[in-house]
């Protein structure tokens, strides 16, 4: 089912399918170069923000630009502000700040980039948050596994230690209202139809994305087909039974934090395949959720941002990005203007909209921008007295198939020295935007509710703590984990997504080609834009801009092995359409035989 255990590539054709039977930079004169512009106003949970170091900005243009402005006292205030070789706006980028990312890049090539950022904390979409009940929690993003390289590195660099999910008992599978433990990936079938419609479901799914191009899923050989095609239409080609319809919707729910109808078939087999493919990216253990980072996934941004000192601008979301002179100026919502030679953009492609672009953007990517959404979720976390799941053998991770269940997936989150005992769940797409309308307390009762049907009620499966993270509310990333492309949208538009406009570059996650959606794919796109940047003022060669990162040593990815059943077992409609090959086989073979017998045949 994985990636590089699977016979070579095919050429594919839905038509194979029989159906079921029912059916931001700135050298200063201000350049936002390589980053994304975030804009935040939200109140960070955190006590209290690292300080950053103070440190005294390189002018690279003895012209400075005198700025008035009024600030957060009634007096209005008069700043004169040179020119820097790089500002960086930070806004939502998924998990780990793309922008800063590629500020860190920029800083190293001898620039001065600026990062403006628009929440009162950095980080985007990780938010760790410290107090005396967690310790620390991250109710953003967390999770990294083998192959996310670029994030590992960088955690190395700032020593940051990892820890591994826990996963050595038993997983859950809640279905039917009934609990089945499990090893491995995915819950077993025992129904020999599922089973085969289960392992196909997964080897169609790993094949068909292999002809997707990582970098260009538009210029797949069967891109138009599969692009005007939603998930559910292709579930419905290709599965027979019920069972693992249900779980393929599940397996899009936990994974684009979206529903099947509503996403692209070409956008969501590109986003698995370019996460490793259907094995590595559901998987804990030697999968993308197999580590976190002891102390929380914002130490990340919250050490970039140090390194870069007074370079980091918070609060300040930008409205307007103006290049009709000869450099970039950028407006904050403050009323403070910079000037840059070049700007890199680096918030989810919706949030553009916040922004005014003078010129207008091209046609397509103002089109564009307009037609990618952010996927719905709720982040839970309940605590506990002890871990009472481990004791009846549960290791805590649970898939929950049950349409009245708030929580769909969930993972243990006690810390990796057994303290804090946690579980962690995902409100996720459909269930979310039900949900949205409760308090906090509603939620946790019916989260509360299902905990106990499934580890049968007891003194201390009572909560004693409750965290959640409503990323839907957030003015400045408006939705987690990523942006999702309906159908249609990526053969026509998704060609722009990268491409710079004038001195504009974009970054954030969305446009990563590796681990999209994670931390790994905010610090991968972050550094392209940032060499993009260098390019620009020709610092590199453009075969440089896209660079290939060593396998970390610390933590090594693993092949996934199929068996030779896995790999060659048929269909569902294959099986049928031998036995039914057969049978007339047979039929005929045995109606000749008795032709023969009787004389009805003859020899001549």
């Amino acid at each position: 089912m994985c990636c590089g255990s699977v016979p070579p590539p095919r050429s594919f054709s839905l038509k194979r399918f029989p159906p079921p039977p029912c059916s931001r930079i700135l050298p200063m004169a201000l350049s936002i170069s390589s980053q994304v512009i975030r804009k935040a106003n939200v109140r960070c949970l955190i006590p209290q923000l690292i300080p950053f170091s103070r440190e005294t900005w390189s002018s690279t243009s003895t012209t400075a630009i005198r700025i008035s402005f009024t600030g957060r006292s009634n007096q209005p205030i008069d700043k004169t502000i040179k020119s820097y070789e790089c500002v960086l706006r930070i806004s939502s980028a998924l998990c780990l700040s793309a922008g800063l990312s590629a500020a860190k890049l920029l800083k190293a090539n001898g620039l001065s980039p600026v990062v403006l950022e628009a929440r009162d904390r950095v980080g985007g979409r990780t938010f760790t948050v410290r107090n005396k009940e967690t310790k620390w929690v991250d109710l953003g993003g967390a999770y990294i596994g083998p192959t996310q390289n670029r994030i590992l590195r960088l955690a190395k660099e700032y020593g940051i230690q990892t820890y591994k999910v826990n996963e050595q008992e038993s997983l859950v599978h809640y279905v039917n209202g009934k609990s089945y433990p499990f090893r491995g990936s995915f819950p077993p079938m025992w129904n020999p139809i599922v089973l085969l419609d289960f392992n196909n479901l997964w080897r169609t799914m790993d094949e068909m994305g292999r002809e997707i191009p990582r970098e260009a899923p538009w210029r797949a050989p069967h891109a138009e087909e599969w692009d005007n095609m939603t998930m559910m239409e292709l579930f419905e080609k290709i599965c027979w039974t019920s069972t693992v319809r249900r779980f393929a919707k599940l397996f899009v729910n936990v994974n684009v934090t979206s529903e099947p109808h509503e996403v692209s078939a070409l956008w969501f087999l590109w986003y698995v395949k370019q996460c490793g493919g259907t094995m590595r990216i559901f998987s804990t253990t030697n999968g993308g959720q197999e580590r976190k980072f002891a102390g929380g996934s914002s130490q990340i941004s919250e050490c970039m941002a140090r390194e870069l000192g007074e370079r980091v601008k918070l609060q300040s979301p930008v409205c307007r990005i103006d290049q009709s002179g000869d450099t970039v100026a950028v407006e904050t919502l403050d009323k403070l203007t910079y000037t840059a030679k070049y700007v890199i953009v680096a918030t989810p492609p919706a949030l553009n909209l916040k922004m005014h672009f003078n010129p207008e953007l091209p046609p397509l990517r103002n089109q564009l921008i307009n037609r990618v959404p952010m996927g719905s979720v709720i982040k839970c976390m309940v605590y506990y007295k002890e871990n009472f799941w481990r004791k009846k053998g549960y290791c805590g991770s649970m898939v929950i198939e049950e349409e009245g269940a708030p929580i769909g997936l969930t993972l243990d989150d006690t810390k990796p020295d057994g303290t804090v005992p946690c579980i962690m769940g995902f409100i996720l797409a459909r269930k979310c935007r039900k949900l949205l309308g409760l308090t906090k307390e509603e939620r946790i009762v019916k989260i509360k509710t299902i905990s106990n049907r499934i580890h049968v009620s007891t003194c201390v499966c009572q909560p004693v703590h409750y965290e959640e993270k409503n990323w839907c509310e957030e003015e400045y990333s408006g939705g987690c984990y990523t942006a999702y492309f309906p159908p249609g949208i990526l053969t026509q538009f998704g060609k722009v997504l990268r491409e710079p406009v004038g001195k504009l570059y974009f970054a954030g996650t969305e446009t990563a080609t590796e681990w999209s959606g994670y931390m790994e794919g905010a610090v991968q796109a972050g550094e392209r834009a940032a060499r993009e940047v260098l390019c620009a003022m020709n610092k590199i060669h453009q075969s440089q801009i896209w660079q290939t990162e060593p396998e970390s040593m610390e933590v090594p990815a693993r092949p996934f092995a199929t068996s030779f059943w896995e790999r060659n077992l048929p269909s569902v409609g294959g099986l049928f359409k031998l036995v039914g090959i057969s049978t007339v086989l047979s039929v005929a073979t045995a109606a000749g035989v008795v032709a023969y017998k009787k004389g009805l045949l003859s020899r001549s």
